[in-house]
């Protein structure tokens, strides 16, 4: 049985987008990883704010990094690849690499990683950290290549959304396409499919077609009184594409939303002041 990958099979929810890997204080429909935190005071934070919904998702991969250790199937995937007495070593450094990206020392990562895939290049777990490693660093083709291993190796498509950014950064629209039309057949949970959806729609943003990227996230802007992470990253998303548009009100609007709920998000109380 695969572990849970919302993005990594250990801590990680949200991974940097290219987008936000290329502009790294820019906003845009495909970036999902936490910006800076806002520097403004936080005046708009209201009274009324509702806890964010944790998505089950969440709430696992929360868990598993609480429980600081690598989950059993990762283990019994060790010893079946390289045997029990070998295991150990590799298992001491897969724990240092997963510690070293939670901490976004992703070289350091890097370090322990490419031990790793020399010597255990089947375990699907070590594919997608050194995949995922890698698309932090900004080096999109060899995440790709990493990336469709541990897909090849699974047959999961959790990853499928960072393979999508990663040729959106290569300028490769077809493949994010491909990559699109594959998860859309794939029966992948939700949270996996809003992370593909965002991706396209900062592809179609990047290349202009602003109408087609609200179009694509348009239905998921409705209010709703008990959204969870994901609702809130397309709200942000769509308020970002509706101000590149020009229709201000309705992007005041999506980020007022967001910052009711979660004023950290990105750097929506930034966007939302600039607004005013």
């Amino acid at each position: 049985m695969r572990v849970d990958t919302a993005v990594t099979w250990l801590l990680v929810a949200n991974p940097r987008s290219a987008q936000g890997q290329r502009r790294a204080q820019g906003s845009a429909a495909g970036v999902r990883t936490e910006q800076a935190k806002p520097s403004l005071p936080r005046s708009r934070r209201s009274s009324q704010s509702v806890p964010v919904r944790e998505s089950e998702r969440e709430r696992r991969a929360r868990k598993k990094a609480d429980d600081n250790e690598l989950p059993t199937d990762v283990r019994d995937e060790l010893r079946k690849a390289i045997g029990p007495d070998r295991s150990t070593g590799l298992e001491r450094r897969l724990a240092i690499a997963t510690r070293a990206y939670e901490r976004d020392r992703y070289r350091e990562a890097l370090t322990e990683l490419r031990v790793l895939v020399r010597l255990a290049p089947e375990v699907a777990a070590i594919r997608e950290l050194h995949g995922l490693t890698l698309y932090r660093l900004g080096r999109w083709r060899e995440a790709v290549r990493e990336l469709r291993a541990f897909h090849d190796l699974t047959g999961s498509f959790d990853q499928h959304p960072v393979i999508a950014d990663c040729e959106r950064a290569l300028g490769h629209d077809k493949a994010v396409l491909a990559a699109w039309d594959a998860l859309r057949q794939a029966g992948v949970d939700r949270e996996v499919l809003v992370e593909g959806r965002l991706v396209v729609a900062g592809m179609l943003a990047d290349r202009g077609d602003l109408q087609g990227a609200i179009a694509l996230l348009g239905p998921s802007g409705k209010a709703l009184r008990h959204p969870d992470t994901c609702h809130l990253r397309q709200w942000y998303a769509l308020g970002d594409l509706y101000e590149r548009a020009g229709d201000l009100p309705r992007a005041r609007e999506l980020f007022d939303r967001v910052v009711s709920f979660s004023p950290e998000l990105f750097d929506v109380e930034n966007r939302l002041a600039a607004l005013r």
